[in-house]
């Protein structure tokens, strides 16, 4: 049975899209049952329509509480039976209640090698601190922003002075490999977390290509299909 999935945006849902895709391919094995935002504008909620995945809109200012907007997503997630939950450019910090509920079931994406540049501007944020190597981090959630295991990291050059955009849009390629990736590993319950290391369980699979990419370095290996 394919994993059912509720994925949380805040934007333009570019990672949204890269787990429909795989989805459509067919590599990917997994339904998304709703997708969630915190901002009517989000482009993330059009991408879901075009493709006839269910939307809510949530706005977390309407709300007195943090506790309060986090039930009032739980609640749609759990009306749509989701499994687990994928915050794909999802920009609000979830209360401990919410985690909880998808404890090792929930995971999110940071534009940034982990636990460097935590926050909301990873990317502009190694460029200005001057790294010779950035990349993107998926993890599983935990109460802490941007804290929890990692699962898979995928690092690439970065160039003197050439700021957070440019080196965004590098790190973005790999985003979309490595995520729908996290979440077949997911699928297949091949995560397994000690502590804080998460151990994938190994299978005979041929490695992705990844000649396309530049130079980069993924770990644990993309498998094909992703």
């Amino acid at each position: 049975m394919p994993l059912s999935l509720a994925v949380l945006v805040s934007g333009g849902g570019s990672n949204l899209q890269a787990l429909i895709d795989r989805i459509e391919q067919g590599v990917l094995d997994a339904e998304i049952k709703l997708v969630v935002a915190n901002k009517p504008d989000a482009y993330g909620l059009i991408r879901a329509r075009k493709n006839g995945i269910p939307t809510k809109v949530v706005v977390h200012s309407d709300f007195p509480s943090r506790g309060d907007f986090d039930r009032e997503v739980l609640r749609a997630i759990e009306a749509h039976q989701a499994e687990a939950v994928i915050l794909a450019g999802f920009m609000r910090i979830l209360s401990p209640g919410f985690v909880q509920a998808f404890h090792r079931r929930m995971l999110n994406i940071h534009p940034a090698l982990l636990p460097s540049f935590p926050g909301a501007h990873g990317q502009r944020d190694a460029a200005d601190y001057g790294v010779r190597i950035s990349g993107c981090t998926v993890h599983f959630v935990d109460e802490i922003m941007d804290h929890g295991p990692v699962v898979i990291q995928a690092a690439v050059p970065a160039e003197p002075g050439e700021g957070g955009d440019a080196l965004a849009a590098r790190i973005l390629k790999l985003e979309h490999r490595i995520f729908p990736q996290a979440v077949q590993w997911l699928a297949e319950g091949r995560l397994i977390t000690e502590d804080r290391h998460v151990r994938l369980t190994p299978a005979k699979r041929p490695l992705a290509d990844l000649s396309n990419l530049g130079p980069c370095l993924v770990n644990p290996p993309l498998e094909q299909g992703f």
